[in-house]
């Protein structure tokens, strides 16, 4: 193939690649897990409830392939045991969060974002992180390790069912005691703060048995497997996380999960479950080996979740553990304030050091104009400029090329069929005019990875969501509902084919002109957010290109 026919061809690839083979690359690969139907799961739970005193040890629930141990040879809590009957529903409000809590085992079981609504709809509800219904169960649980120890099967005792965040106060409270026949009492505090989504969740022992009490905390999040509602043609990654020192951002999916059964004990590092916008993250001391695990019960739900150090309270003493947890949107600052590394969960791919730099140019240029819409327009003219004199190179070259055409149709005419003829003549055509023909590829070519880094800066960030721009343009994170964007945007792509140079093979030509109309289908359901980005960067092109292209002809 000569360099003239390699060209649109390898417009097409990068076209593809940009739109296409990029998405699938972000997909995990391998086969998927067995996702029990929910009516499956409802059964079995109805089955295997069955009243019983609370657990004094962590050794129950082990499933059929043996679940990862702590240092003390106990097991985290699985999924094969039978269900305890649920306690008290304990409520808590703060400025960004409402919770439900279960004094059973204090269970984390719901959990409602009041700054996220569920539509753009005025009277929309919260947005429920946290879940204990199916088909979505994603729940935090918590407690301790060791014998005569509260699990997440232990009843707790409250003495209001009712916390709100006071006006003027900075933290809120909501403490549950257990006490055992030995004389060992455990008071479990959750502590909530103002304008914050971290959460400690805090056991205090008071040992008042005649023997010493080994103890652990642990942390985990429990959920089934859900697609979540959105664009069928975009992929976000949902599943676990771990990260350590030596593998910061170690994604764990439901497949891995259900394979295999994860072991690990590392210093500091954390745990979490995430989704597209929000995450739940189990944040231990940065400074003590944690050992971090992962598992997966035969009714499809799977678990995440880290065990802390043993601590030792002899009789008549008192000691604490405790976790902190994130539970909220994908917030940069937030989660860069929580624990390191924990931002990386806003998934920009292998190219996130060039998506970090784009995402907070994007929030420094909304801080000033105060609109994302405007703000998205904003940085493709910056990018654009950035580039100036590369695709200014790219264009000359084409609107070169496209000048040759004529005599590149005359020169395939007169050769026909003979394929060696044609590009000894073409060659020699380009070497007379001093014209690269792949000069139009190599700035293109740079500038690519700074495309697919934007466009996953626009579908990861959270602050998008929802995000106004004007007209009936309400929510960037979701597609055009009038499919004006993607219209304009498919007409820009035939106006910049207009000023490329036609191929001369027909076969090429019919390729390159169906390219706008594939496009603008893939775009109908893209988000607005990102059809906005490609059709202001198209028009500047186009503008950049015809003053060149009329340059050149002039001359």
């Amino acid at each position: 193939m000569n360099p003239e026919q390699l060209r649109p061809m390898l417009f097409i690839a990068l076209a593809f690649v940009l739109f296409l083979m990029w998405q699938e690359w972000q997909k995990d690969y391998g086969p998927k897990p067995l996702v029990v139907p929910p009516e499956q799961i409802a059964t079995e739970r109805g089955s295997e409830e069955s009243p019983a005193a609370p657990s004094s040890t962590f050794t129950s629930d082990k499933p059929a392939s043996a679940p990862p141990v702590s240092s003390s040879g106990d097991a985290p809590p699985s999924q094969s045991r039978a269900q305890e009957p649920s306690g008290t529903l304990i409520e808590a409000t703060t400025d960004l969060m409402s919770l439900r809590i279960d004094t059973r085992g204090g269970t984390l079981k719901q959990l409602d974002l009041n700054k996220h609504r569920v539509s753009i709809e005025l009277d929309s509800d919260a947005f429920r992180l946290l879940n204990d219904e199916l088909p979505n169960i994603f729940i935090a649980q918590s407690g301790l390790l060791g014998e005569g120890l509260p699990d997440d099967t232990a009843l707790y005792e409250v003495r209001k069912t009712e916390f709100v965040l006071a006006p003027g106060a900075e933290e809120l409270e909501v403490p549950m005691t257990w006490r055992s026949a030995s004389g060992i009492e455990v008071r479990k505090v959750f502590r909530l703060r103002r304008d914050s989504y971290e959460i400690e969740v805090r056991h205090e022992l008071v040992n008042g048995s005649p023997t010493a009490v080994r103890a652990e905390m642990f942390g985990q999040f429990k959920r089934t497997q859900v697609v979540e509602d959105g664009n069928v043609f975009i992929h976000t990654y949902m599943g676990g996380v771990l990260s350590s020192a030596e593998e910061p951002y170690d994604k764990i999916d439901f497949a891995d999960m259900a394979e295999r059964d994860i072991k690990r004990t590392v210093e500091g590092g954390w745990a979490a479950m995430i989704q597209h916008y929000f995450v739940g993250a189990w944040l231990p001391s940065p400074e003590q080996q944690n050992h971090y695990y992962t598992y997966a019960s035969p009714r499809a739900e799977y678990i995440i979740g880290v065990i802390t150090p043993p601590l030792m309270v002899k009789p008549g003493a008192t000691g604490a553990l405790s976790i902190n947890a994130y539970i909220g949107p994908k917030d940069q600052a937030r989660m860069t304030a929580a624990a390191p590394g924990l931002e990386r969960t806003v998934d920009y791919g292998f190219l996130f050091f060039i998506a970090q730099p784009l995402f907070w140019a994007l929030l420094f240029i909304n801080n000033v104009i105060g609109n994302w819409g405007w703000s998205i327009i904003v940085l493709t003219f910056l990018i654009k400029l950035a580039f100036f004199h590369l695709s200014a190179t790219s264009y000359r070259s084409m609107a070169r090329m496209r000048k040759l055409t004529p005599k590149l149709t005359a020169l395939r005419d007169r050769h026909g069929d003979d394929r060696q003829k044609l590009n000894q003549a073409m060659m020699e055509l380009y070497k007379a005019e001093k014209i690269n023909p792949l000069g139009g590829c190599w700035p293109i070519l740079v500038q690519i990875p700074v495309f697919i880094s934007l466009y996953w800066v626009l579908l990861e960030s959270v602050e998008l969501r929802h995000a106004p721009f004007m007209f009936w343009l309400d929510d960037l994170s979701s597609h055009d509902p009038y499919f004006v964007l993607p219209v304009l945007m498919g007409v820009s792509m035939i106006i910049q084919q207009r000023l490329n140079p036609t191929p001369p093979d027909p076969m090429q030509a019919k390729i390159m002109m169906a390219l706008p109309f594939i496009f603008t289908f893939f775009f109908l359901w893209f988000p607005s957010g990102l059809v906005l980005y490609w059709l202001v960067n198209n028009i500047l092109s186009i503008g950049q290109q015809w003053v060149i292209t009329k340059k050149i002809e002039a001359e």
